[in-house]
């Protein structure tokens, strides 16, 4: 393999510090954080610099070898999973802040930047970067923008696409492109908004444009504790119906609450069934009008406690288990399944009853975390990797979960993607017009169909074009089966 054409040309791009081709070495790319999928690619580079990717890609293109592009690998979907002897781009050494702009309230990134980092740098200039993973502080802006990440505070502020404003990009065929700007407002098409959560179809971002909010000034934090999810469910309901606008809302039940507690020890109220976490935020007098207004309806929803953090590490506590679930979720259970799908906002808790009768029904627990605001369900499938069967009765529980999103008029994604996971729903979710539409656009952007080969579409191809005779484009020559 050593002398294949490929990698001899990468090697005079490369140093072999940063060019892997060993099976330790390439060990640790061959999944992301969903570790249920497995695939070793053909090399590793890691590059320093804009240039040696753009030389990447096109030595990629040039010899039709598939690549994909790789942060720090915490997507839940199997979105960054190598392309079985294909090439992985790791970006994790491209992390400069280029430049922040305090008067015109923009950040320019490299994508392997950490996401956290983005705010500390605009710390001292009194803004911040809005979008807040729960992987804040390791997953990377490429990363993100790859995956339309959301994170707590979505409700109020959007996702990664009302963040970005522009983006410097290389094309699968090796063309450098700018897209979008540095304004809030551009003119013509939304090229960079198509790019933001195309999951690595549509090439590499160079360059990532950063929206900066001013930091607000006061936040207010309420923990809710209920002895039951429909209660906590039911607040929510009344928060909304009151016309606030929360920064975040999010609800953890039984098992996420005991999940936290043994990670980070947060000390959240005892024997709740559910917690409902509120945070307010703003300019400080419309902030303390607004909270008198949340401790009425909270005090009206049978909560039978209710905590108001007074100092910021207290505040950081709450928001430290929350943030925590997904992980912490390890030390209850050897294994897991992290669901991420969405449904109406008004039957939130006819999905929740539904998840908790499947739970039952299969015998696997699940533990709920979600962004009751917007409807965006996190449910965390529990089971033992070393018992036969119990992955795939985990993911035949999974896929009905799924199901029911879609049954109930919402996605099969929220923020984590589609990658390999989510594939075989694409058609239940979309029509068929709308899957040629999509893959009309992802062979017209890359021919070769060699970023991020195999993901989001079932099969890896266009399954309205498998099914059916030929389509137009592919007569007209745009698209290959092949």
């Amino acid at each position: 393999m050593s002398g294949h054409p490929f990698l001899v040309e990468l090697a005079r791009l490369f140093p072999p510090d940063r060019l892997l081709t060993a099976a330790a070495q390439l060990a640790p790319y061959e999944s992301d954080a969903l570790t249920a999928f497995h695939s070793r690619p053909r090399a590793v580079v890691l590059p320093e610099t804009a240039d040696e990717v753009i030389a990447a890609v096109r030595l990629c293109h040039q010899h039709q070898v598939p690549f994909v592009a790789r942060g720090s690998g915490t997507s839940l979907s199997g979105g960054s999973l190598p392309v079985k002897d294909g090439l992985v781009i790791g970006l994790n050494r491209l992390n400069r802040i280029l430049r922040l702009d305090p008067q015109e309230r923009i950040a320019v990134v490299e994508p392997g930047v950490i996401n956290l980092n983005v705010s500390k740098a605009a710390a001292p200039y009194g803004l911040y970067y809005a979008p807040d993973p729960s992987s804040q502080p390791i997953c990377t802006i490429g990363g993100n923008v790859a995956f339309n990440s959301g994170g707590a505070h979505c409700l109020k502020y959007g996702m990664t696409s009302n963040h970005v404003l522009g983006l410097k990009a290389v094309l699968p065929d090796g063309e450098v492109v700018p897209l979008g700007g540095e304004s809030q407002e551009s003119v013509g098409p939304d090229w960079h908004g198509l790019f933001v959560g195309s999951e690595g179809l549509f090439g590499v971002a160079l360059e990532i444009t950063l929206r900066l909010l001013p930091k607000p000034e006061r936040y207010r934090t309420v923990l809710a504790a209920y002895h039951s999810m429909e209660a906590a469910g039911e607040a929510v309901a009344a928060v909304v119906a009151s016309g606030l606008l929360p920064g975040a809302m999010e609800i953890m039940d039984r098992l996420a609450i005991q999940a936290a507690e043994a990670a980070v020890h947060a000390n959240y109220p005892p024997g709740a069934a559910a917690l409902l976490i509120v945070e307010l935020d703003g300019e400080a007098q419309a902030v303390e009008e607004e909270f008198k207004r949340l401790m009425t309806v909270i005090d009206g929803t049978g909560a039978y406690e209710v905590r108001v953090p007074t100092t910021e590490a207290e505040r950081q506590t709450i928001w430290k288990g929350r943030k925590s679930a997904f992980s912490a979720v390890g030390r209850i259970s050897p294994d897991y399944i992290v669901q991420d799908g969405v449904v109406p906002r008004s039957k939130l808790g006819r999905a929740l009853a539904e998840i908790d009768a499947l739970s039952a029904r299969h015998g696997i627990r699940v533990a709920n975390v979600f962004h009751a605001g917007d409807g965006n369900l996190h449910p965390l499938i529990l089971y033992d990797g070393r018992e036969p069967g119990a992955l795939e009765r985990a993911e035949a529980l999974a896929s009905e979960i799924m199901a029911l999103c879609i049954r109930l008029g919402g996605s099969i994604t929220g923020e984590h993607g589609v990658g390999m996971e989510k594939r075989q729903y694409m058609p239940q979710l979309f029509a068929e017009a709308d899957m040629d539409a999509m893959w009309a656009l992802r062979c017209a952007v890359d021919t070769l169909q060699i970023a991020n080969r195999g993901k989001m579409f079932p099969g890896g191809d266009a399954p309205a074009l498998t099914q059916r005779g030929p389509h137009p484009l592919e007569k007209a020559g745009v698209i290959s089966r092949e």
